[in-house]
């Protein structure tokens, strides 16, 4: 035999007694953890893995299972703090942050039922977990990098502080972009008095992080109607303080203020509203003769309606979606109720991914909108056992009602985009014939007798910022209208304004996008003397009348 040859039969015996070797000890492993009369003894686990050979490939398993085991030891938070500690101490705030952020070991107990105290020593402030302020704070500093425009309006104005004096009690969505609209409103001298517009879309860390900073915040995620309605009450009836100004979205805090408390309501120096439900309350009370203070309508100042109600739900519509559902678009029949600016971005991103969009309005001039853009414009009742999404963007109330709920076809996806919950007829859905069952959070299957399901997202409310986000430069344009319009109201000359509702100045309008060019390093091109006297405006703008469509 040749020396290679005996050298290949000797190798071949050594790996056949390796794997013999090898398969004993699996055996015997295999015998401990199928014992069902005594925990495994790791000290003779280990003396059976010290049997095995020590080639590469069967060091790699054992260390391998090594990590396993020593991995299953962290079942605890204590357990998670140490780990992340072995790693590196950024690490470690981190992930103790985000281990507090997940907890739900509180979850059962309402805030109202706790005592809580921020570092400064307060208790005004009723938020789910004081506790989880610095995750928050975190949150809000992600916010700022994107809100550039906003922090610039803050710093320029912050040494003259034209909101000294003011006392701002707000009914907003409590995101991280709010919050950096209220630490702005409070840099340039307003107190401020915070609720949440939605019980699903504070996020509880921002809440905390504002309590922290010495902000009177009232919300939590998850809400009940009664909560909602305890929350406002809080931040208008305190011992004190008596609010002068109002940030309102959805007019639920503006109702609240003008039937309970009628003689705070007539103190007040000015309202600002940013949503049609909102705007459409003030409209009422202004033609009944019963809004006794100036109010300034943002919903429908440029910024408002372009940016923040087209290209904002251009998005977030998408993300709302996927996150709740995992949808495949393409392919997919959706029907848009409303081609307003909301319907417009909705219908505009589903198209882009390849949906079959299907649009319903009662306004002939949108509706011709609808088909230019190359939309088929139907009656719901038409699509209403074909479509697989439907979405109500219109400020309406009963849009798709029991009948149409009845007659969708299994797994159809129904959501609302517009601010109130009143789009979908969803209180005719909880009768003892149907069954709720909760999918995920803000996801439930409504569930007929034969069997047939509905995915209801949100319970009806607002999808983007109850299951989502919306994109933060968005919002920084929708914050500083606000901002200024609250500046404008609080510092006006008695006589400007009188007790009636008022578009934003549309100078105000271009000096905000004016602050976001930057960010796109946009330059403008000015008019000369001679190109200003032939269009007739002055060189500064306004360069369009109010009348004016974008």
């Amino acid at each position: 035999m040749s020396e290679t040859a005996g050298e290949a039969k000797a190798e071949v015996k050594q790996a056949s007694k390796e794997v013999k070797e090898s398969e004993n000890v699996a055996e015997k492993y295999s015998a401990m953890t199928v014992s069902k009369n005594s925990e495994i003894n790791m000290g003779e686990l280990s003396s059976a893995f010290s049997a095995v050979p020590t080639h590469k490939p069967v060091k790699k398993q054992i260390q391998f299972v090594e990590e396993k085991q020593e991995f299953s030891r962290f079942p605890t938070k204590t357990g998670r703090r140490s780990l992340s500690r072995s790693i590196s101490q950024s690490s470690t705030d981190s992930y103790s942050s985000a281990a507090s952020y997940t907890d739900s070991s509180d979850d059962e107990t309402s805030p109202r039922d706790k005592t809580q105290v921020n570092s400064k020593g307060s208790s005004d402030f009723c938020v789910k977990n004081i506790k989880q302020a610095e995750f928050g704070r975190r949150e809000i500093e992600i916010a700022e990098q994107d809100m550039s425009a906003l922090i610039s309006l803050r710093k320029r104005a912050q040494s003259e502080k034209p909101l000294a004096g003011a006392k701002i009690v707000g009914c907003t969505h409590i995101t991280a972009q709010t919050a950096v609209l209220i630490e702005t409103l409070v840099a340039l001298g307003a107190q401020c008095r915070w609720t949440a517009c939605n019980i699903y879309s504070t996020q509880n860390e921002v809440a905390a992080a504002l309590a922290e900073r010495g902000v009177a915040v009232f919300a939590w995620k998850g809400e009940s109607e009664d909560d909602f309605w305890w929350c406002i009450d809080c931040c208008v009836n305190t011992e004190g303080w008596q609010p002068n100004m109002i940030l309102d979205d959805g007019g639920d805090l503006t109702h609240w203020v003008y039937k309970k408390y009628p003689n705070v309501f007539k103190k007040i120096r000015g309202i600002v509203e940013e949503s049609v439900t909102g705007v459409h309350r003030l409209y009422q009370l202004s033609k009944a003769g019963k809004l006794c203070v100036p109010a300034m309508n943002v919903n429908d100042s440029v910024t408002k309606q372009k940016f923040d109600n087209l290209y904002c739900c251009r998005e977030s519509i998408l993300d709302g979606l996927k996150r709740t559902t995992d949808v495949m678009f393409g392919g997919k029949q959706v029907v848009v109720c409303g081609y307003g600016e909301v319907g417009k971005g909705c219908s505009a991103a589903l198209k882009a991914l390849g949906a079959v969009v299907y649009v319903t309005e009662i306004d002939p001039i949108c509706a011709l909108q609808a088909c230019m853009d190359g939309f088929r414009v139907v009656k719901l009742n038409e699509v209403i056992r074909l479509v697989d999404v439907i979405i109500t963007c219109t400020g309406n109330k009963n849009v798709v009602t029991k009948d149409q709920l009845d007659r969708m076809k299994n797994g159809c996806i129904v959501c609302n985009m517009g601010h109130s919950n009143t789009e979908i007829d969803v209180a005719s859905l909880r009768t003892p014939e149907l069954t709720w069952e909760r999918v995920r959070s803000q996801v439930d299957h409504v569930i007929w007798p034969d069997g047939k399901r509905v995915i209801l997202l949100a319970e009806g409310r607002l999808l983007n910022l109850s299951c989502s986000t919306v994109p933060t430069f968005v919002l920084s344009i929708t914050a500083t209208t606000q901002a200024l319009a609250l500046i404008e109201l609080y510092n006006a000359p008695d006589g400007r304004y009188k007790q009636d509702v008022y578009l934003l100045p549309k100078k105000m309008d271009e000096y905000v996008a004016s602050l976001h060019l930057a960010t796109f390093d946009a330059h403008l091109t000015e008019l000369t003397d001679e190109q200003a006297k032939y269009l007739g405006l002055n060189k500064n703008g306004p360069f369009k009348p109010n009348y004016y469509r974008y």
